[in-house]
């Protein structure tokens, strides 16, 4: 009698586990036709893999009058004044809040404003300079056209779903975050992770670079671009989550063509209500994954440099004035002022010595070897 109840257990927990799968395995498929859908936009030209492309790391590969550094928005001529952040590896990105060191980290785009990748999939549609709906209403209409969708939608979230729009609304952002969890965003099958798996060898070069990134002495990279707490560690995300001002400038081009105001300052995290207004926040930005950077530039929050190693060169600056290194080799002319001043992140930025070229270049190899398998034909020669 026992065994009999105990094998009539493990059959009922098995067969609800396998039930659960199977609708989080339907979820995630309806949020990939949700991701891919231009219907979501106000006339119909955009949708979310628009400027999260899966075929170029799930950034934005159009070209615009300010090259790559913003996005075109639905209208094929709004910009924005940010940079898309890829959407890969962005599921584990912590829940904005302070974490154990008392910092601000974690949260959806570059100021943290959303706490997980709902409420980041809930934000494009209704953004004027992006997808343009006009309100959620608007959105639950555009879903109910598609008489799959409905079906699709009342099978998973409930015959009367579509009664409240923003219970359909919320429905549709739980989705397009279920298919962002799936492992097509996330495959940690770069260089980097098969040299862990013993599958690949770095070169020298790279293995210099890897030496140097992972270093407590010769750089800051770790400082800002780690989460385990071994370096080199199977599963690094290249990221912290923390926020950090390191001097940005401004970028001159994109503000010449999207209409913002070249005075104006985007204060960053200060932008995101939940910190209150402190001023301390203000120019300070969520520190990127550095997954897949080799092929996701242009670089910065606002695109403002198109070359990786003119990123090394700016973070050298700090620790480079011996060796005059105070040049942007992108405008052959001073690196420009920070956009924010007065907050910037000094004890990080001024760590540890100045770079010599060859290691510069060692940084990069390095940094390349992130690279997922699928979009390493993507890096520049």
């Amino acid at each position: 009698m026992f065994r009999l109840l105990f094998a009539t257990t493990i059959a009922l927990v098995l067969s609800l586990s396998l039930a659960r799968a199977e609708d989080d395995a339907g979820l995630a498929k309806l949020g990939e036709a949700l991701f891919f859908d231009v219907n979501l936009s106000k006339n119909r030209t955009q949708a979310c893999a628009t400027c999260h492309a899966p075929d170029h790391a799930f950034t934005d590969p159009r070209e615009t009058a300010a090259g790559r550094a913003a996005s075109l928005g639905d209208d094929g001529t709004s910009l924005g004044d940010r940079n898309a952040p890829t959407a890969a590896y962005a599921s584990f990105t912590p829940a904005f809040g302070k974490n154990a060191k008392g910092r601000w980290a974690g949260g959806q785009f570059h100021d943290g404003r959303e706490a997980g990748l709902e409420g980041q999939a809930g934000g494009p549609p209704l953004n004027p300079l992006e997808m343009a709906m006009p309100s959620k209403a608007a959105v639950a209409e555009r879903l109910e056209e598609n008489p799959d969708y409905v079906s699709r939608f009342q099978k998973a979230f409930g015959k009367d779903v579509f009664a409240d729009d923003e219970r359909a609304y919320a429905a549709m952002t739980r989705a397009i975050a279920a298919f962002e969890r799936t492992p097509l965003f996330q495959t940690f099958d770069s260089k980097y992770d098969r040299a862990l798996r013993g599958e690949y060898t770095f070169t020298d070069e790279e293995e210099l670079g890897r030496v140097l990134f992972f270093s407590n002495q010769f750089t800051n990279c770790s400082k800002c671009h780690q989460l385990k707490p071994l370096g080199g560690a199977d599963g690094e995300t290249f990221s912290n989550y923390e926020f950090h001002n390191i001097g940005v400038p401004a970028n001159a081009e994109l503000r010449a063509v999207n209409g913002v105001p070249q005075g104006h300052v985007d204060g960053g995290l200060l932008e995101n209500a939940a910190v209150g207004g402190d001023p301390a926040q203000k120019g300070k930005f969520k520190t990127p994954t550095l997954r897949n950077v080799a092929v996701t530039g242009p670089y910065m929050h606002n695109g403002v440099f198109k070359d990786l190693r003119t990123v090394i060169l700016f973070y050298n600056k700090y620790n480079a004035k011996a060796a005059r290194r105070q040049i942007n080799p992108e405008t052959g002319k001073d690196w420009d002022p920070p956009e924010v001043d007065g907050t910037l992140s000094l004890e990080e930025l001024t760590f540890g010595p100045a770079l010599k070229d060859r290691e510069i270049d060692a940084l990069v190899a390095f940094l390349k070897t992130l690279t997922d398998k699928r979009f390493e034909p993507l890096i520049a020669p």
